[in-house]
């Protein structure tokens, strides 16, 4: 099985999945996010909070977090290797 990295408020995603962890500011990634939104592929983690990184997942499906990019980065590196005590 393959890890699993919490993405915020009681959300986790399998690291094997993911493609990319982006931020959301850029336009490509708005028409992305808004196009998956449109076609049902998107699973919103962020529990009304602002967006803050778009997870693209194997599949076509788009997750949206509240955490930065670099948190969910550091977060799945770390699980990769040897685990931290927080």
């Amino acid at each position: 099985m393959e890890k699993l990295i919490h993405i915020g408020f009681g959300n986790i995603v399998n690291t094997g999945k993911i493609i990319a962890i982006v931020s959301p500011d850029s336009a490509p990634v708005k028409r992305m996010v808004q196009r998956s939104k449109e076609l049902g592929n998107v699973i919103d983690a962020t529990q009304g909070r602002k967006t803050k990184a778009v997870l693209v997942m194997e599949g076509n499906q788009v997750v949206l977090s509240a955490l930065l990019p670099e948190t969910i980065a550091g977060r799945a590196h770390t699980e990769g290797g040897e685990r931290s005590e927080s």
